[in-house]
């Protein structure tokens, strides 16, 4: 997500480019696409095993970290990029301009990933996404990167955080009354942020009375962004590299003690994006960082080992991107068998291949872990020829 340029675009990569990244950032970023990856397509969903599962409901598991770390990079990525083009001497405003364009383009690739291949129907057409919560993040994220200081980013992260509370806690839902004391506190369908999804954008829902990248729950997700930007400015500094990566293992411990803390009065709660769901998330991000960074760019380990996370973290969008539509894809094929019964060709494949290799949980871990080793060959391919997907 760092990339500066200003419209999707297929590029080689210029001499020396490589020299100007944060290969941690880089590190992250692909452990994060290829975890993404890995629990977005298992072989078969209900017998994966549990950290490859979604939290019902409240609570977290390993898989509730990939999403909202990835909208953590985007904002450590942005102080990078956007301040470098500032002190190169590049208005602010046509860097906006910039911002907006690429925003834009990413939200409408998150369409065109919601619909494929044959859900583009104007009724039910999903709106919301993985990659349009990112583009509204970016753009935001990106008026602070550039004309914001550093205290007025972590009093806006904090007001979002506060402000998402009190909303959620003691605004009342209309027609069902006061979360906590007419309603249970986040009840999955009536709170504020799925009766406003659903008087906004009815029958384009994800799950049907809710949506999990809902536009209210945007809101701490900008936090999230934010405070990847504050770590990116924290990286950029001119401190020693030994007290960057301790002081962002130490603030991650806190943000995670605190989102626990929090999880008292405002549960941990993914779809709706909770502000302690925040705090536990940006602190683990912080300190997964900082282990990145130690490795990589204070104890200069840049072996074989960090290869294959770097190929996807260098092409990130283009991985998510080929990871949703080929999944898409083979579940809208299909092949009928015996007794007229219908499957898809995600079904044939994983009965006739892996089903065999082992228990239903063992199964469904290999289908995932060869899907990922799949994509990870096309990005190895183009990663080979200097290819990169911009946006």
């Amino acid at each position: 997500m760092a990339t500066t340029t200003s419209s999707v675009d297929v590029t080689k990569s210029r001499p020396g480019a490589s020299a100007q990244r944060l290969m941690s950032l880089d590190l992250f970023r692909g452990a994060t696409i290829a975890g993404m990856i890995l629990v977005n397509d298992p072989g078969d969903g209900p017998s994966a095993y549990w950290p490859l599962q979604h939290a019902r409901w409240n609570g977290w598991t390993p898989t509730d970290l990939v999403f909202p770390f990835f909208v953590f990079i985007v904002g450590v990525a942005l102080a990078f990029s956007l301040r470098a083009r500032v002190e190169r001497g590049d208005s602010r405003s046509r860097l906006m301009r910039h911002v907006l364009w690429r925003g834009l383009v990413l939200f409408a690739l998150g369409m065109l990933v919601n619909g494929f291949p044959d859900r583009y129907h104007l009724a039910t057409w999903r709106i919301y996404g993985v990659l349009q919560r990112i583009a509204i993040c970016y753009v935001i994220t990106s008026i602070f990167a550039l004309w914001a200081g550093r205290k007025t980013k972590i009093a806006t992260a904090a007001a979002c955080l506060l402000g998402y509370w009190v909303i959620m806690r003691h605004v009342s839902v209309p027609g069902f009354g006061v979360p906590g004391r007419d309603i249970p506190l986040l009840d999955p369908d009536r709170n504020l942020v799925a009766w406003l999804d659903r008087k906004l954008l009815p029958g384009h829902l994800y799950e049907g009375t809710r949506d999990p990248e809902g536009l209210l729950s945007t809101i701490p997700a900008v936090a999230s962004c934010l405070i990847g930007l504050i770590t990116g400015d924290w990286l950029r500094s001119d401190r020693k590299r030994e007290t960057k990566a301790a002081a962002m293992a130490a603030i991650g411990i806190a943000f995670f003690l605190a989102g626990e803390f929090f999880n008292v009065w405002f549960p941990i709660n993914k779809k709706l994006w909770t502000s302690s769901f925040v705090l536990l998330t940006s602190g683990l991000a912080l300190v997964c960082l900082a282990l990145c960074y130690w490795a990589l760019d204070v104890r200069q380990w840049r072996g074989r080992w960090a290869k294959p996370f770097l190929v996807f973290g260098k092409n990130a969008i283009a991985a998510y991107i080929l990871s949703e539509l080929l999944a898409a894809g083979l579940d809208s094929l299909h092949v009928h068998g015996p007794d007229g019964v219908v499957f898809t060709w995600h079904e044939v494949i994983y009965r006739n291949l892996f089903a065999p290799l082992g228990n239903p949980a063992n199964a469904s871990l290999i289908f995932s872990l060869a899907y990922v080793f799949l994509c990870w060959i096309v990005m190895w391919w183009l990663d080979r020829r200097g290819i990169y997907l911009k946006v």
